[in-house]
């Protein structure tokens, strides 16, 4: 190799032909690796996109669940009021939320002027009694004389007439009785059947008129669900149905429907469903009347074509799955979704039975791109670096 003292010496002519075909040569030694490079990257073939695994979609029985909203009702709230008139309340033994039974004592009002009023009664009744009694006796010795001539026929009949009304007038006096007795019983105030106190109005002190709010109670402590329907889907709803609903503060029930309603509201377009709710169903908290539950009406099943949900890519608000043709290229398949159960999603429309799909990393997939199928246990993400100690 010439050194620099010989390049020095070459004369400036020589020196560019020299330079220029040490560049030609290193081009064409450039181009000759390039083209091996190129010719060994056709022989072995395009690279593959993406690396997947692939998923047939599957028959399998899916359950029809309509749902639905609604609010948590009493079944029936019966309202217990005051039946005496200007009595004062002396003792309220129950609360908002306490549970009690059929004939239990509730309230109680003052008794004292009941009382007298019972006796004065019972003493009218006595009198009307012995009143009737000498009436009585002077009717049958009336009759006694009839035949005799010893009475005339008009003193005969006002004995027999004074009979008659001492009679009534003992009725009435046992009709006063029965009123004034009837009085003392209203004076407590019970529960008519077994229940919930839902709201209390009573108060100590208070005097009330008859037909006063006292309390309300929701009867049998039963509740229902009364769920929002459209008129479309109403026809789906038998009596009997079951449903299951999970109210606001997390409390999940069960119930059967009770009956479906007989009208449509005009403005909604809604009609609602009754359900009768098992509060043993409760694992939580019991609901509580006037909360708000969103649940659903089990319909029974049907049967469906399901692929894994990771297999479904969405885009530009339509659902695609990609599938995988025998020259190991994806086409990009639109299709319809339905119910989702789990991670399995309902195909409704587009695919067919048979098809091979890719199952995990179709996002970042396009139409025509060339993949590499291995088996699911094959496509996992790196182990991660152990950490370091410090």
């Amino acid at each position: 190799m010439p050194n620099a003292n010989m390049i020095k010496s070459l004369p400036r002519k020589q020196l560019t032909f020299a330079v220029i075909a040490c560049a030609v040569l290193a081009g064409m030694t450039i181009m000759i690796f390039s083209s091996n490079s190129n010719a060994a990257d056709e022989k072995a073939g395009p690279k593959p996109a993406l690396t997947v695994s692939t998923v047939k979609p599957m028959q399998t029985t899916l359950p029809i669940k309509l749902a639905a909203n609604g609010n948590i009702m009493a079944w029936q709230e019966t309202v217990i009021g005051s039946q005496s008139t200007g009595l004062r309340l002396t003792k309220v033994n129950v609360n908002v939320g306490d549970k009690v039974k059929a004939g239990q004592l509730l309230a109680q009002f003052e008794s004292a002027q009941l009382q007298a009023d019972v006796e004065q009664a019972r003493a009218g009744l006595l009198e009307a009694k012995a009143n009737a009694a000498e009436a009585a006796d002077n009717a049958a010795r009336a009759r006694t004389l009839q035949t005799t001539g010893a009475l005339s026929t008009q003193q005969i009949n006002q004995y027999l007439t004074a009979e008659q009304t001492a009679s009534a007038r003992v009725k009435a006096a046992e009709a006063t009785l029965a009123a004034q007795m009837l009085r003392l019983k209203y004076g407590n105030v019970m529960a008519p059947d077994d229940g919930v106190i839902s709201a209390r109005n009573a108060t100590v002190g208070a005097v009330v008129p008859a037909g006063t709010e006292l309390f309300r109670m929701i009867l049998k402590g039963r509740l229902e669900w009364r769920a929002e329907v459209t008129a479309t889907e109403l026809g789906r709803i038998r009596s009997g149905t079951v449903a299951t609903l999970v109210a606001a503060n997390g409390t999940a029930l069960s119930g059967k429907v009770r009956m479906v309603g007989p009208t449509v509201d005009p403005q909604s377009r809604n009609a609602l469903v009754y359900v009768d709710l098992d509060p043993s169903s409760s694992k939580v908290a019991p609901p509580k009347a006037g909360m708000y539950a969103r649940g659903e009406f089990n319909l029974g099943t049907s049967n469906a074509l399901t692929v894994p949900q990771q297999a479904v890519v969405l885009r530009e608000g339509f659902s695609y799955v990609f599938r995988v043709n025998p020259d190991s290229r994806v086409s990009q398949i639109k299709i319809r979704t339905g119910r989702r159960i789990g991670e399995q999603v309902e195909v409704l429309e587009g695919l067919n039975a048979d098809a091979v799909l890719v199952s995990a990393g179709a996002g970042f997939l396009n139409e025509g791109d060339l993949v590499r199928v291995v088996s699911p246990a094959a496509v996992t993400s790196p182990a991660p670096a152990p950490a370091r100690k410090t």
